[in-house]
This record gives structure tokens, C-alpha cells and sequence, in this order.
């Protein structure tokens, strides 16, 4: 891969720009869900005790309200990891907004004798921010765990102590992101589409590149750690400005 020294030009610019204003406001959902409960875990653990899902109940207040007051975002919470809680082996402390609008709890079946969604740890949303230490954005894919939408899972670690605790979590349903962005990417001069450090389309104003496909050949990793925009057989690559997705641009 060959790295270009020159600046995004001003069309991109404006493109990375938007998307990371959208999804920081994303972000910051997931940020204080993680101080949250992070202050949540510790209390316990200062007591000398093991949480309890009873103990993630004081997350609700605040779950409710980013729901509330972030449009993009269509589901939060915390996922823990599993063996974290003493009275459960895993746990989804998720809220989300109903069709009508209503703010509700998720009680998804995790056992794994009955289905076969009980084992998130491989998911992305779940396994990038526990590998990398770093927040990320998985999808898109069916959430048939929580919505049955196709969605966007943006989530960022939880630790206690210095061991991993487990996610916070928000979800972006595809339809609310891609009216976003679309009119974005269709000005740019070429064909443009947004990955994830996998590859994974995110949006695009692209055929060749469908929402959900994989994008192959370029390290977007590595584009994204070096936070500067690169150049591979004839795409452009841009880094989004801090958020973990990647601009592709044709020509």
C-alpha cells in the first residue's frame, strides 16, 4: 500500500466530516453509558461483592434518556461479559424505542439451549472493542438479537479494575444512517462508499460495493491507525475523522 501525503480534498473533507459529527453524537451515547457503568461496577466492587443484574438497574434513568434524546439512535446499553455477573452467565442491560415510539426493554433468550443467538462474544460489536481496546462499528447486519432491522452496532469497552467488563453499546438502524450520508457520497466525483476497519459496508452510493458486502484488498485497519488518507489501485481511502470507518472513493 502506498501512502499519499496530501490533504483530503475539500469534497471529502466535507464528507468525513458529516459522518463523524453523526456518529460522534453516537458515540458520545456510548461514552456515558460506559462511565455509567462503569461507576455502577465499581460501587459494587468496593463493597467486596460481584454485581448483580439487579445492580444494572441504576443504568436505566440514563439509558432512557439518550434514547430519548439522540435521533440516530434506536437501541442502547451494556452487554457484560460472560461470568462478569454472579446470578447470570451473560446479560444485555438494553433499552430500545418501540414502532410507536415508546422506550422498552430488551429480554432476549441467552440459553444456549434454546437459542442460537445465547453466545455474543463473536459478534464485532462485542469481539473489536474486546480484542482492540478501541470503540468500533459493526455492521451492517440483521440485528435478529434485538430489532430485526438492519443496523449498525457502534460500541466501545467497559473495563474494571484493568480486566474487560464488557460493551457499551448503541444501535443505528441503516435506513436512518444511509439518509444521512447518501446525499453526501452522491456529490463526490466518483463512486464512494463508507467501510469499517473489516471492509464492511456501512453505506454507498456505489454498485459495485453494496451495504453489507465486503470490500477487499486494502488494510483499512491500518488506514485508520494512521489516521491519513492512502491510496490503493486506484481508490481513495480517508479516514473519517476519529470515527472508525473509512471513506472508499473510485478514480
Amino acid at each position: 500500500m502506498s501512502t499519499s501525503t496530501g490533504l483530503a480534498a475539500p469534497p471529502e473533507a466535507l464528507v468525513t466530516a458529516r459522518v463523524r459529527a453523526a456518529l460522534e453524537a453516537v458515540f458520545d451515547a456510548v461514552a456515558e453509558t460506559c462511565a455509567d457503568t462503569t461507576a455502577v461496577l465499581s460501587r459494587v466492587a468496593e463493597r467486596g461483592l460481584r454485581p448483580a443484574t439487579a445492580d444494572l438497574a441504576a443504568l436505566r434513568p440514563g439509558l432512557h434518556a439518550r434514547l430519548a434524546r439522540q435521533e440516530l439512535v434506536s437501541g442502547v446499553g451494556f452487554v457484560s461479559a460472560p461470568g462478569l455477573l454472579s446470578d447470570v452467565p451473560a446479560w444485555l442491560e438494553w433499552w430500545q424505542t418501540g414502532a410507536n415510539g415508546d422506550i422498552r426493554p430488551l429480554l432476549p433468550d441467552l440459553d444456549p439451549a434454546h437459542s442460537a443467538y445465547s453466545d455474543y462474544t463473536h459478534w464485532d460489536w462485542f469481539a473489536l472493542p474486546r480484542d482492540t481496546g478501541r470503540r468500533a462499528v459493526a455492521g451492517p447486519y440483521v440485528d435478529y438479537l434485538c430489532s430485526d432491522e438492519y443496523s449498525l452496532t457502534l460500541s466501545a469497552p467497559v473495563h474494571l479494575a484493568g480486566r474487560f467488563a464488557g460493551v457499551a453499546a448503541a444501535d443505528v438502524y441503516l435506513r436512518h444512517f444511509e439518509a444521512t450520508v447518501l446525499p453526501l457520497l452522491r456529490r463526490l466525483p466518483g463512486p464512494a462508499h463508507l467501510v469499517n476497519a473489516r471492509g464492511r459496508v456501512a453505506a454507498s452510493a456505489d454498485a459495485a460495493h453494496l451495504a453489507g458486502s465486503l470490500t477487499k484488498g486494502p488494510d483499512f485497519a491500518a488506514v485508520l491507525e494512521g489516521a491519513r488518507p492512502d491510496v490503493w489501485r486506484g481508490l481513495r481511502l480517508v479516514p473519517c475523522d476519529g470515527v472508525p470507518l473509512v471513506l472508499v472513493v473510485t478514480g
